[in-house]
């Protein structure tokens, strides 16, 4: 614990810069601005998405970006809440944190076969590094505690999207 004035404003401003990346994470999903979404991360990227059967990779993070806009583009609206952040600072490097938080991600495909609704109930471990651009996740682990609805809907919108993106060209 910090005890001078200076390092604990500095530790509140690095708490909620660390929120507000995670949370400009789920907002810029919902709202498909893949250019706000990839100030999120540092470049490299590691994804571990293997609880949802992607296993864990280093990414590129303009790959990483290509990778979820692909996946998540063809749904017809998506929402993502990352509540209760709990952060942990490393005590032996200023520059490195890991936020804790608690995973709803729901997406809507209408007309879907099989329904319209997915659900994915679950946490997110954000290990985050202090950039000259601020923080950014370095390294990102989604652990999914249950998913709900349509379970082939991430298929479906993937196709969707890939289909309208050949289409477009």
């Amino acid at each position: 614990m910090t005890s001078d004035l200076e390092s604990r404003i500095r530790r509140l401003e690095d708490r909620t810069a660390i929120s507000d990346t995670v949370i400009r994470y789920a907002v810029a999903i919902d709202r498909a601005d893949w250019d706000l979404y990839a100030t999120c991360f540092t470049d490299p990227v590691h994804i571990d998405f293997s609880a949802a059967g992607m296993p864990a990779n280093d990414f590129a993070r303009d790959d990483f970006v290509h990778f979820a806009r692909g996946g998540l583009s063809g749904f017809t609206a998506r929402q993502h809440l990352s509540p209760n952040h709990v952060i942990e600072f490393d005590e032996n490097d200023p520059d490195r944190a890991v936020c804790h938080s608690y995973m709803y991600a729901q997406h809507y495909l209408e007309g879907a076969e099989g329904g319209d609704f997915f659900l994915m109930r679950g946490t997110y471990t954000n290990h985050m590094r202090r950039t000259a651009q601020g923080w950014r996740i370095e390294r990102l682990v989604q652990g999914i505690g249950w998913s709900e609805g349509n379970l082939n809907a991430p298929t479906e919108a993937a196709a969707r999207y890939a289909a309208a993106d050949t289409s477009a060209a």
